[in-house]
This record gives C-alpha cells, structure tokens and sequence, in this order.
C-alpha cells in the first residue's frame, strides 16, 4: 500500500471518530439543554465528515496512480 492510501485510510477513521464525538456531544447537549455543547458537536461532526470525504479523496487519488502506473 502506498503513503497516499494510508494517509486516506488514516483521513477516514479519524473523520468517522470525530462525527462519533460530535454526535455524542450534540446529544449530551440536548440532555442538558445546554446549546454551546450541541454547536460544538455539529461542528465536531461536520469535520469527522470533511475529514473523511479528504480521506476518500486521498484513497481515490491512490488507486489511479496504482492504475496509471501499471500501465
């Protein structure tokens, strides 16, 4: 595997962490009622999800360079 897929790899289960504690904040934040923590976890959740499109993106630029170079 090249550095680029690991790097895509990594992007992606950090995203998918990030949107989990964003979700968790966003939800303890409408338990508490208090609306500072539930901004903080959409905002933890739409960086997990950018994150993760990086990632995607990263693996994707991997794999047409594997098939540009096997040509």
């Amino acid at each position: 595997m090249d550095d680029m897929h690991v790097k895509g790899s990594a992007n992606r289960a950090k995203g998918l962490a990030e949107e989990a504690k964003g979700r968790v904040r966003s939800a303890a934040g409408d338990l508490t009622g208090d609306t500072g923590q539930k901004v903080e976890g959409t905002l933890e959740q739409v960086k997990g999800k950018a994150q993760q499109v990086l990632g995607k993106a990263q693996q994707k630029l991997a794999n047409v360079d594997d098939d540009a170079s096997h040509k």
